[in-house]
């Protein structure tokens, strides 16, 4: 492909990737992957340089595009090369006109800037968009973070959790063998530490609210060493049924999985009721503290979208709190930095449920240099922390 081939090829899934945006269509990754597949033409130089091309784009403009055209033009303004590529040729974009618009650079939309911008300043702010890191979490059921390590080619550990590494960019992970045999899974070294609050320890009764595909789920299940009663739960049956492989390969065994019924979860969970040392809410949330992964994230963001959002984690934490033991513990998590979904949704909770305490340290606190006090728990930043940005907090229902 020819520069201007590829800019063209840039506008058109920037086209695709906002009118997704707009409609909850499929995220960037996933359109960028069919566009291709679509053009085996297309070398593995030309796939990385319209990819960058797009998240780059994609990084700039914090307000939703008027185009993807708009936004390459944004991008192209301070990057002559990109500019000179617009030359109107069969393949490529016609000139830039004088005075055409381009999308103006931005973190994110003004109003949910507004948000964040209550307690972040600019510098944490910017690192919302930097290029996220490759982490894994080495399995400790399976084998020794210096054993992974010396299996991968330029892994380092990572700087707080225990288990973590952090592998060079554009590691082909599945492509390992030691992912094939279950060694370690992918996940973000702050997502292991916010897990780590649980304090999960072997023959307790835990449960995962919100497991999804089961990340947190694998890393709760080691840190109990596969012994004690663990029940993963979703709404989503197609996120929940990918737990099952996960685990097979991390020679975890069946785990115990729960599809609930959004609104009903009461009702699927009456067994446990005031029965479950520890349960674990990583709640829906708008995702903020993850743009470095999902940039095109914030443009799918409506404050409606967030209430909706708010209102749903309330419900969460309720559900949750009824199922914990007396003496037993809520682990509230968000990869959110938007106060409303971290702490004001705690304080809410605690001000609410008379006898419950944030519990102070958390685990996470007394064992790693991470994160740092914020309302009744813990938050992370990529600025501070280098992680995705999380708002953890551990409750203590009284005896």
């Amino acid at each position: 492909m020819t520069p201007a081939g590829r800019a063209q090829a840039a506008i058109d899934l920037l086209d695709e990737i906002i009118a997704a945006a707009a409609r909850g269509g499929a995220a960037a990754d996933t359109l960028i992957a069919r566009y291709f597949k679509a053009r085996r033409y297309a070398g593995s130089k030309d796939r990385r340089a319209v990819r960058d091309l797009v998240y780059r784009a994609i990084r700039r403009a914090g307000e939703v595009p008027a185009s993807g055209r708009a936004a390459l033009i944004g991008l192209a303004v301070d990057d002559p090369a990109l500019a000179a590529a617009f030359d109107g040729s069969a393949v490529g974009p016609a000139p830039i006109a004088a005075g055409e618009a381009a999308a103006p650079a931005g973190i994110a939309p003004v109003w949910l800037m507004e948000r964040l911008g209550r307690s972040l300043d600019e510098a944490q702010l910017s690192a919302l968009l930097d290029r996220a890191p490759l982490d894994i979490r080495v399995n400790a059921l399976k084998a020794s973070r210096a054993e992974v390590q010396a299996l991968i080619p330029g892994a380092e550990p990572t700087p707080h959790a225990p288990m973590g590494l952090r592998l060079p960019e554009g590691t082909q992970v599945e492509a390992l063998p030691a992912f094939a045999q279950g060694l370690f899974e992918v996940q973000d070294e702050g997502s292991q530490i916010v897990t780590a609050a649980a304090d999960a320890r072997p023959g307790m009764t835990v449960v995962d609210l919100c497991a999804g595909a089961g990340g947190k789920t694998l890393a709760l299940v080691a840190a109990m060493e596969n012994r004690g009663r663990l029940i993963a739960c979703d709404a989503d049956r197609a996120r929940l049924s990918r737990l099952a492989p996960r685990a097979e390969r991390a020679g975890i065994g069946p785990v115990e999985t729960r599809l609930l019924d959004g609104g009903r979860e009461a009702d699927a969970l009456a067994d446990l009721r005031d029965a479950v040392d520890v349960v674990l809410v990583d709640a829906p949330c708008s995702g903020t503290g993850t743009w470095r992964r999902n940039p095109e994230a914030r443009w799918r963001l409506t404050p409606e979208r967030l209430d909706r959002l708010v209102a749903l984690q309330a419900r969460l934490i309720r559900v949750a709190a009824a199922l914990v033991r007396p003496g037993g513990y809520l682990v509230y998590i968000v990869c959110s930095l938007v106060d409303e979904e971290g702490a004001g949704q705690v304080a809410t909770f605690l001000a609410d449920h008379a006898g419950w305490s944030a519990a102070e340290p958390l685990p996470v606190q007394t064992g790693l240099i991470a994160g740092s006090p914020y309302g009744a728990g813990l938050r992370l930043t990529p600025a501070t922390d280098g992680t995705d940005g999380f708002f953890v907090a551990r409750l203590h229902r009284p005896w």
